[in-house]
């Protein structure tokens, strides 16, 4: 890949929730463009898997486990990579929660509160800590993984969907107070996918088939579909995209009802 915009040699990237779903394909694919990537989850043992994997492929990959929606630990998770690798070129802000499943008026202010802080307040934070050494160099991308959930109304994952509509909002203002120091920040809105997190969603067939009976691409999406979205908005390809979302979902949020 090397000679072309995305080609990603020399740089460094921080993936949260990289040890499945999206974020694992993510990085996966980041690292194969040729960076170098910060495996980060909850769990030790899932990302080091996945750094293995990558290292064997011939990539170079740093695991730093993190728990997004605790401060300390996210500034352990930018600090630990300056350490390591010296700056962060990209950051992909993909790790999310939704511990709530019904209708919206029903949640509790426990859940409500952690959605929004693990889905909306994480990325502000990640930010802060990550965005001002990019500016310093004039250059940098974030991705923040939102969802078409921010786009539409739900009566089952309502406040999911308020989360990832505020990240929106988020990408918008973060591109209007960076752009001028070379820094773009934008978004990708999966529809459902084929991911352990959206399980729920997908794993009950009557809903399953619901869904893809009004999806024009007729299925529901894989990680790696997300990833390549990602690349594209990490790598030079998309030097002169910001503040923007990509919607990939197959199609379902424009076919006819």
């Amino acid at each position: 890949m090397k000679n072309t915009p995305f080609d990603l040699t020399g740089q460094v990237a921080v993936v949260t929730g990289s040890s499945r779903g999206i974020g694992r394909a993510s990085a996966e694919l980041l690292a194969r463009l040729g960076a170098k990537v910060v495996i980060s989850s909850r769990k030790a043992d899932a990302c080091q898997e996945v750094a293995d994997g990558i290292k064997k492929a011939g990539g170079d990959a740093l695991v730093i486990p993190c728990n997004i929606a605790r401060r300390n630990e996210v500034e352990a998770l930018i600090s630990g990579t300056l350490k390591h690798y010296g700056k962060i070129d990209i950051l992909v802000c993909n790790a999310a929660v939704n511990p709530y499943y019904g209708p919206l008026l029903d949640i509790t202010d426990e859940a409500f509160d952690k959605i929004m802080g693990s889905n909306v307040k994480s990325n502000i934070w990640l930010s802060a800590l990550a965005i001002p050494q990019m500016a310093e160099r004039g250059k940098g991308s974030v991705v923040i993984i939102s969802s078409i959930g921010g786009l539409r109304g739900s009566t089952v994952i309502g406040a999911y969907g308020i989360s990832k509509a505020a990240d929106f909002a988020l990408c918008r203002s973060l591109a209007g107070e960076w752009g001028p120091k070379g820094v773009r920040v934008n978004c990708v809105a999966p529809g459902l996918v084929k991911t352990d997190f959206a399980r729920a969603l997908w794993e009950d067939p009557d809903n399953l088939k619901r869904r893809t009976a009004s999806t024009p691409l007729r299925r529901i999406g894989e990680p790696d579909e997300i990833a390549g979205a990602v690349a594209y908005l990490a790598s030079d390809a998309s030097t002169f995209m910001t503040g923007q979302t990509i919607v990939v979902d197959g199609g379902v949020t424009t076919a006819a009802t």
